[in-house]
């Protein structure tokens, strides 16, 4: 068995009570990164082995593995120049001293978690982009699931009026996750079904109201005036609305995933990020990218199609399960 290179501080107490629902989500979330892990995690134990010397050219090797892996060029070269600021401060000789500082440089470089919650008066908005694909539909299912499984009254409005079919498989998850649908018909302005969505969702005194909206990339400009106005739409008739501008990305997609949340950024300043599908990516890094590069917390992640494979976001988790290589390394619970 190698030696532990990634291995990190002892983890915070788990109550007894939530130890099994803890753990299975964290068995869930590993299986869902193993192929990010066997692509980034894997080259980078390679490197990593004892006896080898710590220097340049090991970590231009490292800044490529991380690259490849969809951290980004700009987020790659912070990581690995505080990488080398602490191997410095630290005298660090031999390669495999390395592991726990990448994994301590990743976790700084997702910062504090910052999960989804509601505050403030209800009914709580959230307004939720994304280009078509990225998995809107099934996350804002998941999304009325998890609030409505709280206790909490959850109404949806199909804000994407450009195609029928949208409509239609929104009010599918919304049947499932037991929401209410507020649906203008094709081709009704966005702006003033989301309007009429606010109302609705006053009059009822619901709790959660959680806009849909298009993600037409092809064709930009009108697309993002179009989401400014749902914005500026929500704003006027709801204070504080929307209080949560969530953006949904594809994992599988890696960095231009990125570029595409920087257009949607320009139309509506997001609050969070949805990164989706990530058990289907090698590309998982894209993680660790969105917080230096878009200066929004990543919020949630989703693993698989099932209801309660959307989950908030922890950086503990999310990296102690991107390091923990299976039959290979222990990592300490």
């Amino acid at each position: 068995m190698l030696r532990n290179i990634f291995k990190g501080g002892d983890k915070k107490r788990v109550e007894p009570e939530d130890i099994n629902q803890k753990d299975n989500w964290f068995n869930r979330l590993k299986s869902g990164l193993a192929k990010t892990r066997n692509s980034f995690i894997s080259q980078l134990s390679g490197l990593l082995r004892v006896g080898r010397k710590i220097d340049e050219d090991l970590m231009e090797e490292i800044e490529e593995i991380l690259i490849q892996s969809d951290v980004g060029v700009d987020t790659t070269l912070a990581l690995m120049e505080n990488v080398r600021e602490t191997v410095k401060e630290r005298g660090l000789r031999d390669s495999s001293d390395l592991g726990t500082v990448i994994k301590d440089e990743v976790l700084k470089l997702l910062g504090e978690d910052v999960p989804l919650k509601l505050e403030g008066d209800s009914p709580y908005t959230i307004l939720v982009l994304g280009v078509n694909g990225a998995g809107k539909t099934t996350t804002i299912g998941k999304l009325a699931s998890r609030f409505n499984a709280n206790g909490n009254r959850v109404l949806v409005a199909a804000g994407d009026t450009f195609r029928a079919a949208a409509e239609d498989q929104l009010a599918i998850w919304c049947e499932r996750a037991g929401a209410e649908l507020i649906r203008g018909g094709e081709r009704a302005d966005p702006a003033s079904v989301v309007f009429d969505a606010v109302q609705a969702a006053k009059t009822r005194e619901v709790d959660v109201l959680i806009v849909d909206t298009a993600g037409r990339l092809h064709t930009k400009k009108p697309l993002m005036d179009e989401l400014s106005k749902i914005g500026r739409v929500m704003g006027q008739a709801h204070t504080g609305a929307p209080h949560e501008v969530l953006l949904v990305i594809d994992g599988t997609v890696g960095q231009n995933a990125l570029m595409q949340a920087k257009i949607f950024n320009e139309a509506v300043p997001i609050t969070g990020v949805v990164v989706t599908k990530l058990d289907g990516t090698a590309k998982g890094g894209i993680v660790i990218a969105v917080k230096s590069e878009l200066g929004a917390p990543v919020k949630l992640i989703g693993i698989g199609e099932k209801l309660d494979d959307l989950r908030d976001f922890a950086a503990d988790d999310f990296v102690e399960a991107l390091f923990t290589i299976e039959g290979t390394v222990e990592i300490t619970q």
